[in-house]
């Protein structure tokens, strides 16, 4: 299988692919929603609320955590999550503009 080639795309296209694989998977799309309704960090267990396995449970944090849309803090064997707001509020920006594009030419195909 040949590489991606991201490298041939602009930032801002590149950085929408990875906003929309990150919303690609319920599970990430269920933690997200949780960390908006409880409106705090999580230092709890996800495992109860979300119904996944631990480390599943771990790898989409990680997946999050890596695009910067939730921050975290290990405090002993606990880590903490919530949503990171600055980047949250970018990704929309980006997102939105995508998003809110119009098509110009009703008269196409």
């Amino acid at each position: 299988m040949g590489l991606a080639k991201t490298e041939m795309f602009t930032d801002e296209q590149n950085k929408i692919s990875l906003f929309a694989k990150v919303f690609g998977h319920p599970a990430r799309v269920a933690i997200l929603q949780y960390l908006f309704k409880i409106d705090t960090c999580i230092c709890g267990d996800l495992v109860s609320e979300i119904g996944l396995a631990q480390p599943t449970i771990s790898q989409h944090l990680k997946e999050l955590k890596n695009l910067g849309l939730i921050k975290g803090n290990v405090e002993g064997t606990s880590v903490c999550y919530c949503i990171d707001k600055d980047n949250w509020s970018n990704m929309k920006d980006i997102m939105i503009k995508f998003l809110d594009q119009d098509i110009p030419n009703t008269n196409c195909c």
